[in-house]
């Protein structure tokens, strides 16, 4: 018999491989499982590109499963190789700690925590692996990795040309120990992760077979790409923050809102609450009622992530500037110092509207720059300093800039 929780996650389109499926089910029709999630405290925030596994682990707790989620303390001291060409940067204790506290904050917005079952959880693998010695961890797992089997996941392949370190090569090794902890300690019998993290996972359960004669899962879903076929992440740039000190509920409201037309059905099972029946009658929508769905995508994943005040200052917010009305206190704003004319290129960079003069010139000359509602069309333009400005680039991204 299929599992509810399986048939809500296939249909959602969440699931992409599965170690076991068919003992997976049967476990789950068995009782109640533990399943954890892990994330290295590589920001201070979760992003929309982690929030697939995420939101499967909402629905996990949805139907009374409980949710464990990791904070690798220990695992980001090492950097993660999985789908990267370069070694990551080492951080220091001070950052690890504001990134795991922002980590925290970023789960509690998906999950309810507490004492209850069902109830989520948080660890941070350093409380185990600090107690380790370099002899210690290896006399109690090296024999349990061989390096031809090492060397077949597909992170290290891509790496071994362009200097994986040895510190890389380990990674592997202590998230299966994760695992194995968690199986012990907790009950824990599933883990979720991204495809990316696919081969490491899965030594998580090989150490498992090995160490306790005991079958444990693996649950992995595909990866978000955006418009341009990009890993959405902090590494490529495009990130789009949860964490509403890193990006307005405005903005996050708008990332939903401009979903692709052939990505709205998909956005809408995966990254809201909604029904499938509900969802399968917005995903007929075509033209200009295709965008009725993609504010209500917009309202319900917001909702979840700031709150139904914060959806609701956001729909006003784009009303304001789409459709002439409503509030516009809610405006992403930015101050800047000005104290004489500034060319308009220098203007724009110092708003944060662009990386470089370079892209703002370019913005400007395909007529993609308004300031104050008047198209800017010379980039050799001065503008004279006054209290505020409201600056759009594109058709949809504004940002209210105010002078100091």
């Amino acid at each position: 018999m299929k599992n509810e929780l399986l048939h809500e996650l296939e249909s959602r389109g969440f699931v992409n491989q599965c170690s076991n499926m068919d003992a997976l089910n049967d476990a789950l029709n068995n009782g109640k499982i533990t399943a954890y999630l892990g994330s290295d405290p590589t920001a201070d925030s979760l992003h929309v590109g982690h929030l697939v596994p995420v939101m499967m682990m909402r629905w996990l707790q949805k139907y009374g499963h409980r949710p464990l989620m990791l904070v690798g303390g220990a695992t980001g001291r090492i950097g993660d190789p999985s789908g990267r060409d370069t070694g990551r940067p080492m951080m220091t204790e001070d950052v690890l700690a504001k990134n795991i506290a922002g980590l925290k904050k970023s789960y509690s917005k998906f999950l309810k925590f507490g004492d209850k079952p069902s109830d989520a959880i948080i660890v941070d693998n350093y409380d185990w692996m600090k107690d380790y010695s370099h002899l210690d961890f290896l006399a109690q797992f090296g024999t349990d990795f061989t390096v031809p089997r090492m060397l077949s996941m597909e992170s290290v392949k891509r790496r071994l040309d362009n200097g994986m370190t040895f510190l890389e090569f380990n990674y592997m090794t202590f998230q299966a120990v994760d695992f194995l902890t968690l199986y012990k300690k907790y009950g824990c019998i599933l883990q979720l992760c991204g495809a990316d993290q696919w081969g490491n996972a899965v030594m998580g359960i090989e150490l498992i077979r090995k160490k306790v004669g005991k079958e444990a899962f693996v649950l992995s879903t595909a990866l978000i790409t955006d418009s341009a076929g990009n890993k959405i992440g902090k590494s490529a740039g495009n990130a789009v923050w949860v964490n509403e000190d890193k990006l307005s509920p405005y903005e996050y409201w708008q990332y939903f809102r401009n979903t692709p037309d052939d990505l709205v059905e998909k956005f809408l099972k995966l990254f809201t609450d909604i029904p499938l029946d509900e969802i399968e009658k917005l995903g007929k929508l075509k033209d200009a009622e295709l965008n009725d769905a993609k504010k209500i995508l917009a309202r319900a994943a917001t909702t979840i992530a700031h709150g139904e005040a914060a959806a609701t200052e956001a729909e006003a917010t784009a009303a304001a500037l789409f459709g002439g009305g409503g509030n516009m206190e809610n405006v992403p704003t930015v101050e800047i110092k000005m104290d004489a004319d500034m060319g308009v290129l220098d203007f724009l960079c110092a708003a944060g509207m662009f990386d470089s003069k370079s892209d703002a010139r370019r913005m400007i000359e395909q007529g993609g720059v308004q300031i104050d509602g008047a198209k800017v069309t010379d980039w050799r333009v001065t503008i004279s300093p006054k209290a505020e400005f409201m600056v759009q680039r594109g058709k949809k991204s504004h940002m209210k800039v105010v002078v100091k």
